[in-house]
């Protein structure tokens, strides 16, 4: 059996999706689309691939798949398309920029009975299984510190610094809530505060802070940040529990509990897109279980909308499950 693949974008997600598909034998990619044809047809000659408008992309009859990596604003209309053409849909985190639009999305695919899978590369990564391998040594958790700076001097004019195309930046940068959800379960509440500085039509800056209290009880501090200003690139998590205290700086880890302080260390992020592509065209050919389920993602969706919700009221925003 082949497959037949296109892809939707042409910035990082999309090269990375067609390196993956070259390399599986029963995947063919046929097609790339963007928003300008001028893109598609200079990523398509790149990979020696037809560019087409994305309206002539639907009328392929031989398309079974279709990669969404385009500008975050788009993910729900294209996947809405491809679901509506019976087309099987990967699309790169956020699902959509509403609760409302992702959860109509899932049940379209339910409906019509094809794939609708939401990349979370995270949740496969080094540091994400690696914390997952050692959470019980530390016992109940009780506080979580997770920061991540992006700094950028100066802040590009793209999409990803566009509010209108990236959405509310805590819903851009959903892995943070979907890794957090993953591990701890589900929210009870949450208050959260930002800023952004707006140039035009893009920011030079955003900064958001967030408490995420859990059902469980773990309270979760998680701070973003990307832009002019901020200096110093950081990935850093901590889990502190009642038997001790799990943390990562990039990918280099410690875990220290009552018998002593040992280090850690994650596996390199590299070849996560090959590995999610490869876990979509398995399930696609023998019904493999994916890693990620929609609902999963949609739940974090949730999450961030009420951060988004608790920055313009200035109140604490219930989640709950």
């Amino acid at each position: 059996m082949t497959i037949y693949a296109a892809i939707v974008g042409t910035g990082f997600a999309a090269r990375k999706r067609a390196e993956a598909l070259r390399k599986i034998p029963q995947v063919q990619l046929i097609a790339v689309a963007s928003r300008s044809l001028e893109r598609a047809q200079a990523f398509g000659a790149e990979h020696q691939v037809v560019a087409v408008s994305i309206e002539a992309l639907w009328q392929i009859q031989q398309l079974d798949l279709v990669f969404v990596g385009t500008v975050n604003a788009s993910h729900g209309v294209l996947v809405q398309q491809a679901l509506e053409h019976q087309k099987h849909v990967v699309v790169e985190y956020p699902l959509a920029l509403t609760v409302a639009e992702a959860t109509q999305l899932i049940a379209l695919a339910r409906k019509r009975q094809r794939l609708l899978h939401v990349e979370h590369i995270e949740l496969i990564g080094g540091l994400h299984l690696a914390m997952k391998q050692h959470l019980a040594a530390i016992g109940q958790p009780h506080y979580v510190n997770y920061r991540t700076f992006a700094p950028k001097q100066p802040a590009p004019k793209k999409w990803s610094y566009c509010p209108e195309l990236v959405g509310f930046p805590l819903m851009a940068a959903l892995s943070r809530i979907q890794r957090l959800t993953d591990l701890l379960g589900p929210v009870a509440h949450v208050t959260c505060q930002g800023t952004m500085q707006l140039d035009s039509a893009y920011f030079r800056s955003c900064l958001y802070s967030a408490q995420l209290r859990f059902c469980q009880g773990t309270l979760a501090e998680l701070t973003y940040g990307k832009g002019e200003g901020l200096w110093q690139r950081s990935r850093y998590i901590e889990i502190r529990g009642a038997e001790g205290c799990l943390s990562f700086d990039g990918n280099q880890g410690c875990l220290v509990t009552a018998a002593g302080e040992h280090g850690l260390a994650a596996a390199p992020r590299q070849g996560l897109f090959q590995k999610d592509t490869h876990w979509v065209v398995e399930h696609l050919l023998t019904g493999k279980p994916l890693y990620v389920q929609p609902e999963e993602s949609l739940y974090s969706l949730r999450v961030a909308a009420a951060m988004q919700q608790s920055v313009e009221s200035g109140q604490r925003v219930t989640v709950g499950e």
